[in-house]
């Protein structure tokens, strides 16, 4: 199926296996193709295949066309590769959302609030394997990952704050302690996009959006 691929530093034009690995290429190039090739493995087994806690090191391995060996030059342990692919598809969402914010940013709060809510849905789902990733796999797994996970959730949280501080500034929305309610809008999220995912909520991405942003209008108390 067609999709966007993860590169070495990040989201970039899908690896093709068919572009010569070796020749006339040095041994750095040879090495950032080979990592590429690991990611997109473990993009495709733990994002649409039999996830993370069903994937082997020889399933990878047997995906990605390379050897054990190979993948012990890049990667520790299975989890490595996970986590750097939850960060990759993390960036891919921030990506989307602050590529629209300087678009948004004379918009009135309802708008800018859309405008945004949907650039963020979009990049998070840009691949449905990202999204799997994000909301499912990495669930549970590890204290590390899980600190990793609420790390990438902090941030979020900070710039939804730094949002309604911003609303507040200007005379949009009343003050108030509105960290609370970006800990409890993040964690929303979260739990619908993991009802999504697994086929639990039955719901277009716009709708998904649409959703979302009256939920937020709602506890700012702004008329949408």
């Amino acid at each position: 199926m067609g999709r966007d691929g993860i590169g070495g530093d990040g989201l970039a034009g899908r690896f093709t296996p068919a572009e010569g690995r070796y020749g006339g290429k040095d041994a750095a190039q040879r090495r950032v193709e080979r990592r590429a090739r690991f990611l997109e493995a473990g993009l495709d087994l733990f994002g649409a295949g039999p996830g993370y806690r069903g994937t082997r090191l020889a399933d990878l391995c047997k995906e990605a066309g390379l050897s054990s060996r190979q993948f012990y030059e890049e990667f520790e342990t299975l989890e490595d590769l996970l986590a750097t692919l939850h960060l990759a598809v993390n960036d891919a969402a921030s990506r989307a959302v602050f590529e629209v914010l300087p678009q948004v940013r004379d918009l009135p709060l309802p708008e800018r609030t859309t405008r945004l809510l949907h650039a963020y849905v979009k990049g998070a789902t840009t691949d449905r394997r990202y999204a799997r990733i994000a909301y499912v796999e990495v669930i549970g797994v590890s204290p590390r990952m899980d600190l990793q996970r609420l790390e990438r959730r902090s941030a979020w949280i900070d710039f939804l704050t730094a949002a309604t501080d911003d609303a507040v500034a200007r005379g949009e929305i009343q003050p108030g302690n509105y960290r609370v309610a970006a800990a409890a809008f993040v964690g929303a999220i979260n739990g619908l996009m993991h009802d999504w995912v697994v086929g639990w909520v039955d719901a277009t991405l716009e709708e998904i959006a649409d959703e979302l942003r009256q939920m937020l209008l709602g506890r700012l108390k702004v008329a949408g």
